[in-house]
C-alpha cells in the first residue's frame, strides 16, 4: 500500500466509515509505516473539528414513551398529546376512548378526561410535529452539507502527498538518487528522486531574495525545452517542493526566479539561478 491509499482509509477510519476488512487493512499499514502516523493524527483532528459543530439536543420525556407505546413495549404508556392525535387518525380508537368513563384508571394517565380530542388540540399537535420534522430535516441537510465539505477538503488534501512525505519514502527506497548544484550566493540546491517512488522533490538552501510580486519557478529541461515543475515562495532562502510533472531520464532541473505565480507564458523569463542535472 502507498501513502496515498493509506491517506484516504484513514480519512475513513477518522470518520467511523470503514468496512471491517478496511479497518484490517488500516491497521496494518499503520502498523508497517509507522511514519504514516501524523496522517492518521491530522484526520482524527479534522472529523474532531466537524463533530464540534454539531450541537447536542436533549430529546424531551415525551419522546422514549411515544417510540415504547408505538412499538408495544410492556407498561409503555404514551403522552396524552400522542394518544390524542392517534386518536384522531383512527376513528376506531376514538370510538373505544368514547366508552370510556371517567372513573376508568387509564383517564389518570391523560391531562384531559378521557374521550375524543379536542380539534383545536389535535391541529396543535400536527402542527408541533410538522414543525419538529421541517427543523429536523433543515438540520441534518445543514450536518451533511457540512461533513461532505469536510470530507472532500480533507480527502483532497490528503490525496496531494507533502514534499516531506514523499522525501521520506526515497530515502527510504533501496534505490535513492540526488544531484546537488551550488547558487552563486553561497546557496545549494538538492534534487532527491527514486525510480520506485512517484515523485521528485527540490531541496534548497540559501535562495536569492526576490520581491513581493516574483516566484520561484521550478522546470524540467528535455533537451532544449523547458517544462513548467511549479513555482512557490520562500521567506527564509529555504524550500522543499514537490515538482509537478514527471521527471524523464537525462532531464535538468532549472530553477528561475519569475512574476508572482509563475511565468504567464509556460516559458522562463529569466536565466536560471541553478540548474542540476539527473544523468549518472
Amino acid at each position: 500500500m502507498n501513502e496515498q491509499g493509506f491517506a484516504e482509509l484513514s480519512a475513513g477510519y477518522a470518520l467511523g466509515a470503514l468496512s471491517p476488512e478496511d479497518e484490517i487493512a488500516y491497521r496494518e499499514a499503520l502498523d508497517a509505516h509507522p511514519e504514516w502516523l501524523s496522517l492518521a493524527d491530522d484526520d482524527a483532528r479534522a472529523a474532531s473539528f466537524l463533530a464540534e459543530g454539531v450541537e447536542e439536543v436533549t430529546p424531551s420525556a415525551d419522546i422514549r414513551a411515544s417510540l415504547m407505546a408505538r412499538i408495544g413495549a410492556p407498561g409503555a404508556v404514551a403522552p396524552a398529546s400522542v394518544r390524542g392525535a392517534e386518536s384522531a387518525a383512527d376513528p376506531d380508537a376514538a370510538d373505544a376512548g368514547d366508552e370510556l368513563s371517567d372513573d376508568d384508571p387509564r383517564a389518570e394517565a391523560t391531562a384531559h378526561p378521557v374521550g375524543s380530542p379536542v380539534t383545536e388540540q389535535i391541529q396543535m399537535v400536527q402542527r408541533r410535529n410538522w414543525t419538529r420534522s421541517l427543523f429536523a430535516l433543515t438540520a441534518s441537510i445543514a450536518l451533511l452539507v457540512g461533513i461532505g465539505w469536510g470530507v472532500g477538503t480533507l480527502t483532497e488534501g490528503m490525496r496531494a502527498p507533502s514534499a516531506e512525505s514523499v522525501l521520506a519514502q526515497i530515502e527510504r527506497s533501496g534505490d535513492a538518487h540526488s544531484n546537488t548544484a551550488q547558487l552563486a550566493d553561497g546557496g545549494e540546491a538538492t534534487v532527491h528522486w527514486s525510480p520506485s517512488v512517484e515523485g521528485v522533490v527540490l531541496v534548497a538552501d540559501g535562495l536569492p531574495e526576490i520581491a513581493d510580486d516574483q516566484s520561484y519557478e521550478a522546470w524540467f529541461v528535455r533537451g532544449s525545452a523547458p517544462i513548467p515543475a511549479g513555482a512557490f515562495e520562500s521567506s527564509d532562502g529555504s524550500a522543499a517542493l514537490l515538482l509537478e510533472g514527471e521527471m524523464q531520464p537525462d532531464d535538468v532541473i532549472a530553477l528561475t526566479i519569475e512574476q508572482s505565480g509563475g511565468s504567464p507564458s509556460g516559458l522562463p523569463t529569466t536565466d536560471p539561478i541553478v540548474a542540476i542535472p539527473t544523468s549518472a
